[in-house]
């Protein structure tokens, strides 16, 4: 029987995702210094308001206002009507030293040692299982439902950034896309679209409804549509039910309509409800936390399984002890969906030998150590193009410092062959 699939997006200008790409920011900043830097910093926002806390272990020492202000200010948080506006709002930093007793078992004397050695000597940064999925629905192997909600906001802020069209947008946006799906698992069209966008005060409610609406349904759709292959373009069509602004007026939103805090969209970071979460969220830590880390490396083994024909669709659990390198397991559940003939379970003690899960060769083979987080703050953590990038800190200052870094290193499809060869795959 044919059944319907949600999931949800939500913008930069979000209240929790103003404080995740600040947290990222300080991340950045810390890697980009001393490598080597632990950092688990939280943000919260409210009204006016920043409030930083964390653990650190960082040679490298940070403005971390400045740091704060320019993510602000590059969101678009710039005028004082938001009631919450990069130059004059307060700042609280309550960021302090990491404990000793976590950074025992995760920051062990590894400097001399070879990679295997350094390897069984980095243990995990914390206990917890992590999760990755990946499917052919999209040419980016994500499920669809995330992948147009991150589209549609996407799109939204781009328009708002170039300024010539939909001038009445502010920064704080929701959507979320319904997908109907026949009993084969496969989308057979889109059932309902929601936008909630902020926007600047109109002269009646009904005239601001009527304008948003036409434009989310003229404007920005089409654009959506048109980035999409040809099968997945034709689910839209004249039936779709849409509620934009469904509320009514959204003018006060961002940190002044609703206090954010680190961590709290871990679903539209991953997967869109789609496969499972481990519950950890990724924005504020640095790669020796295996929530972040090991969530990548399980995104890159589910995308490279789908990707070399082992299965049409894979969610791939790993899970760790505090202080210990080797994994207590690692499982996998294809779905019915195998291309090869072997179980679930044969298939995972396959992918042990291909892929090493340990965190330093996690943190090795994706490239981890480096200032690349702030990209994917906003927009989902998977699912986006691997690419390398300059990336400019502290700009014009005396300590200013460039650095070449792949994003997205986990989105790479350079496994391919070796899980090819591994299931005998031509």
């Amino acid at each position: 029987m044919p059944y319907l699939f949600t999931s949800e997006s939500v913008s930069e200008g979000h209240p929790d995702k103003v404080a995740d790409q600040i947290s990222d920011a300080l991340i950045d900043n810390f890697l980009a210094y001393d490598p080597q830097s632990k950092v688990a910093c939280e943000t919260l926002v409210t009204t006016g308001q920043v409030v930083l806390a964390g653990e650190v272990k960082s040679k490298s020492y940070l403005d971390v206002q400045d740091i704060a202000r320019e993510v602000i200010r590059n969101i678009g948080y710039t005028k004082s009507e938001y009631m919450f506006e990069a130059n004059s709002c307060g700042i609280l930093s309550a960021i302090h030293e990491q404990s000793a007793d976590i950074n025992r078992g995760v920051d062990r004397s590894v400097k001399k040692l070879d990679f295997e050695a350094k390897a069984n000597a980095q243990g995990a940064g914390d206990q917890g299982m992590m999760f990755g999925y990946a499917t052919k629905e999209t040419d980016n192997y994500m499920p669809l439902a995330l992948d147009l909600a991150h589209k549609i906001l996407q799109e939204l802020s781009k328009t708002r950034r170039a300024g010539k069209e939909l001038k009445y947008l502010r920064p704080d946006a929701k959507s979320q896309v319904t997908i109907e799906y026949n009993d084969q698992n496969q989308p057979i069209r889109i059932d309902t679209i929601v936008v909630s966008t902020q926007h600047d005060d109109f002269d009646t409610d009904k005239k601001m409804l009527d304008q948003i609406r036409k434009d989310i349904i003229n404007v920005i759709i089409p654009r959506v549509k048109k980035q999409l292959k040809p099968s997945l373009q034709k689910l839209f069509n004249d039936k779709i039910t849409y509620h934009i602004n469904p509320t009514g007026k959204f003018v006060i939103g961002g940190p002044h309509g609703d206090t954010g805090l680190t961590g709290r969209k871990i679903i539209v970071d991953t997967y869109g409800g789609k496969g499972a979460h481990g519950g950890g969220a990724f924005s504020g830590k640095d790669p020796s936390k295996v929530d972040r880390s090991a969530a990548y490396a399980t995104r890159h083994i589910a995308k490279n399984l789908v990707a070399a024909g082992v299965c049409d669709e894979v969610l791939v659990q790993i899970s760790y002890a505090i202080g210990v390198a080797k994994p207590c397991g690692l499982y996998i559940n294809t779905n019915g969906t195998a291309k090869v003939n072997l179980t679930d379970g044969e298939i995972a003690r396959i992918v042990e030998k291909v892929f090493d899960m340990r965190p330093y060769a996690i943190e090795q083979r994706l490239k981890l150590r480096n200032p690349i987080y702030s990209e994917t703050a906003a927009y989902g953590h998977m699912g986006r193009e691997p690419k390398t990038v300059t990336k400019v800190f502290n700009k014009g200052k005396d300590n200013e410092k460039k650095v070449t870094v792949e994003l997205f290193t986990w989105e790479k499809l350079d496994y391919v062959s070796k899980v090819k060869a591994a299931f005998g795959i031509k």
